[in-house]
């Protein structure tokens, strides 16, 4: 009885992973030239979008960064 149960957990468990161990890690790629165009033009427009960003976190943080000269009190009489 014992030999039985484990002969079948065995085939189960080999019946689940041989799908598995089958399937090919390859992927067919059917994108053409015009895809690739597209999603460059994509990533221009991002990367068009992210530049005046970082240009304006970057002149911040210059701001920050300088020191300015403390206002003196000239007292006219």
């Amino acid at each position: 009885m014992k030999r039985s149960t484990i002969a079948n957990a065995a085939a189960l468990w080999i019946g689940t992973v041989v799908p598995a161990l089958a399937a090919s890690g390859a992927r067919e790629d059917n994108s053409g030239i015009f895809v690739w165009i597209f999603l460059g033009f994509c990533a221009l427009i991002i990367v068009a979008q992210l530049l005046p960003a970082v240009m304006m976190m970057l002149g911040f943080a210059k701001g920050l960064k300088k020191e300015r000269p403390l206002a003196k009190e000239h007292a006219s009489s």
